[in-house]
């Protein structure tokens, strides 16, 4: 019984098969056909038709490209921001001196035809200078026998000036104390006549200041030369 109920399922598998392929169409027995040609028809050439894989980490990494504006906009601010600007009249501070009482008042009265403010007399008192002192000698034969005495005991010496010729100055300080040191250390070496003495007093001095010279104020300067006695503008320091 059982061989023939599989003989009997070959033979329905079989005749399925047959049926459904098509091999049965001559004798009437074949499934309906399925076919729409007016879809055909408006296919255009689909043997060029081709599937690509898409590669899934590429497509991750690819950004899409600004609008052609944004980056026209991005490329003129970039244009604007690297063309510098127009160069201002630059200004320099210049200052000169120190002047005493007597040259000030000569660079005010220079002074007087610059613009207002641009320039001023600024209070820089004159600190005052001792001096390690020999002399006054006699004779021009008494200073040149101690100039002799002084340069085989290898000491330093120069001419005292003004109104202590004719003298020796052994050397000039800003303080009466640096003075003073310098004496002892004079005695070390056996000089015993020199002394400390004050070569000038402090007094009130200025600083001629030019906070802002312009290219157009530049050329105005050369009122000031004749009364600078000697001195240079420098720059403020």
């Amino acid at each position: 019984m059982l061989r023939l109920a599989v003989m009997a399922l070959l033979l329905a598998n079989a005749g399925y098969y047959a049926w459904s392929q098509g091999l049965l169409k001559d004798w009437g027995f074949a499934p309906e056909e399925q076919a729409e040609p007016q879809r055909m028809e408006q296919q255009i050439r689909p043997e060029t038709l081709q599937i690509l894989k898409v590669n899934s980490g590429k497509t991750s990494s690819i950004t899409p490209a600004p609008p052609a504006s944004a980056a026209l906009a991005a490329t003129t601010a970039s244009a604007a921001d690297a063309v510098p600007p127009p160069p201002a009249d630059s200004a320099e501070c210049l200052q000169a001196g120190v002047f005493d009482d007597r040259q000030a008042e000569a660079l005010r009265t220079a002074a007087a035809g610059l613009p207002q403010g641009s320039w001023a007399l600024e209070s820089t008192p004159i600190a005052g200078r001792w001096m390690v002192y020999m002399g006054r000698f006699d004779d021009v034969e008494t200073l040149d026998k101690k100039r002799a005495e002084l340069r085989a005991r290898n000491v330093n010496f120069d001419r005292a000036g003004g109104t202590l010729e004719l003298g020796l100055s052994l050397g000039r300080f800003s303080s009466e104390e640096a003075a003073k040191r310098e004496l002892v250390n004079l005695g070390n070496k056996g000089v015993r006549t020199a002394r400390v003495i004050q070569e000038r007093p402090e007094s009130p001095g200025f600083t001629l200041r030019l906070p802002a010279v312009t290219d157009a104020l530049r050329p105005q300067l050369d009122a000031l030369r004749s009364a600078m006695a000697g001195k240079t503008l420098r720059t403020c320091g």
